[in-house]
């Protein structure tokens, strides 16, 4: 056989060809003493601590897993904890009175302790090592069913982003980090585990969580994890409705929603959220505004420890493509309020194609799109009744958004104010007013002045 002839250049490039592309071996954790960390167990939540010890005690493994390691290490004071195990739910379930096992795609067991719900899950393996009942993808590489169980390392590659990958051990007080989690939190780095256009084509809420995450954290999305957001963003359309609707609140009403929207925009996920919406803010500043100031609202309220309601921003949200709807109704000739009921069912109609509204949220939405027909109506004893309505309040708030936003002119808005903060004489001059300068609405049928007939002479 003839020799082959391999200079010393051509083998080094074999050989780190090779290296390249076999799987490196596994060099384990690293893992962070006690010393080396801030995290103290005054920090996590009793019932996080009790569903660990049980566990322990039983002979399984257990970890605080996930956003509460991130956050405490971020200097944080998370509510949430939740727990890892090698402990399958059936194993697990048997030690917690009331726990139950709840998901198909993921099972995972919810342990409640006192008034608190902490969820266990099982370590995962690779959905590859798994057998048809346990694993299963779509045409789109979207995972159906994955409940294949491994080990801790196989658990912390199978988590999505390395920040989300960080594991806390009361034995010994540990954090294990096999994915340089630790190093990407001190970059401010939100960075996927293993090939970001496969993790996400494996579920595509992924890119809404990475958006997220980095509004939230106020982090940079690393390059390779951001790359792919652009062309994968129309995998979205194939989640169900009623996850994304869950998504949604937890994007824009955790108190960065402003910030969440803007980069929604920027990787143009929103588009494939709010198409609507999407549509009237490239045709309308106005619009943009009051999305964007409805957001800035709802963060503060958050920030402030006040109540919001999913009901008032999908009302915000949705408006610009209602009142343009209801706008070309009115043009072919239908009544206001008519086309109001007509354009408000339409663009919810669409809407639910894309995220859930329950109807807790959609009734009153709608009903505080109809008062903004009523508010401007404010003659008789109209004004009194109008401030009774339950909606009021929201309807008030949001007929300011408008007027902020410029999608209407200022002045009704000051005149509810003024009206709200008045006695009942100074609210009596307020409508009088009205009435002799014509402003109040349409008049009231039974007040309208009628002929009366020529009484018979006697």
């Amino acid at each position: 056989m003839a020799a082959v002839n391999i200079d010393s250049r051509m083998l080094n490039n074999l050989i780190s060809s090779i290296k390249r592309w076999r799987k490196p071996a596994s060099k384990g954790p690293r893992v962070i003493a006690r010393n080396d960390h801030s995290i103290s167990r005054r920090e996590i939540s009793r019932a996080a601590l009790t569903v660990m010890k049980r566990l322990q005690d039983a002979g399984y493994q257990a970890y605080i897993v996930g956003g509460g390691v991130r956050d405490l290490m971020l200097g944080g004071h998370p509510k949430d904890f939740d727990v890892a195990t090698d402990a399958t739910p059936e194993q697990a379930k048997v030690l917690f009175r009331g726990a139950r096992i709840v998901g198909r795609r993921f099972r995972i067991l919810h342990a409640r302790i006192g008034r608190e719900v902490i969820e266990v899950t099982t370590f995962r393996g690779h959905h590859s090592d798994g057998e048809t009942h346990e694993a299963k993808q779509s045409e789109h590489g979207m995972l159906l069913r994955d409940n294949v169980y491994g080990d801790l390392e196989s658990d912390a590659m199978r988590r999505d982003f390395t920040v989300n990958a960080l594991y806390y051990t009361t034995k010994g007080f540990e954090i294990h980090d096999y994915t340089g989690g630790v190093e990407d939190i001190e970059k401010r780095l939100i960075r996927m585990i293993g090939s970001p256009e496969v993790r996400y084509k494996e579920d595509p809420v992924r890119m809404l969580r990475a958006v997220r995450f980095a509004a939230k954290l106020d982090f940079t999305i690393e390059g390779t994890t951001e790359a792919p957001l652009h062309e994968l963003a129309p995998l979205l359309r194939n989640i169900a409705p009623a996850r994304l609707f869950d998504e949604i609140l937890k994007l824009l009403m955790s108190g960065h929603g402003e910030r969440t929207f803007e980069l929604l925009r920027q990787y143009q996920l929103w588009q494939h959220l709010f198409p609507d919406n999407a549509a009237q803010i490239e045709a309308n500043n106005a619009a943009l505004k009051l999305s964007q100031q409805a957001l800035r609202n709802t963060d503060q309220r958050i920030r402030a420890d006040m109540r919001v309601t999913p009901a008032f921003l999908y009302a915000a949200l949705l408006w610009p493509a209602v009142s343009t709807e209801q706008q070309k109704l009115i043009a072919k000739g239908t009544p206001p309020a008519p086309a109001l009921a007509q354009a408000a069912q339409k663009v919810t109609s669409s809407q639910l194609a894309h995220t859930a509204i329950p109807k807790r949220f959609s009734i009153p939405m709608r009903e505080i799109w109809d008062l903004q027909q009523r508010l401007p109506q404010r003659g008789g004893s109209r004004a009194q009744r109008l401030q009774e309505h339950p909606r009021f309040r929201a309807a008030y708030d949001f007929l300011l958004l408008r007027e902020e936003s410029g999608e209407i002119e200022a002045g009704l808005g000051k005149w509810w104010t003024d009206f709200q903060q008045a006695d009942d004489e100074q609210r009596q001059q307020m409508v009088r007013k009205l009435q002799r300068t014509g402003s109040g609405g349409r008049r009231n049928r039974n007040s309208r002045g009628r002929r009366r007939k020529p009484r018979a002479e006697q």
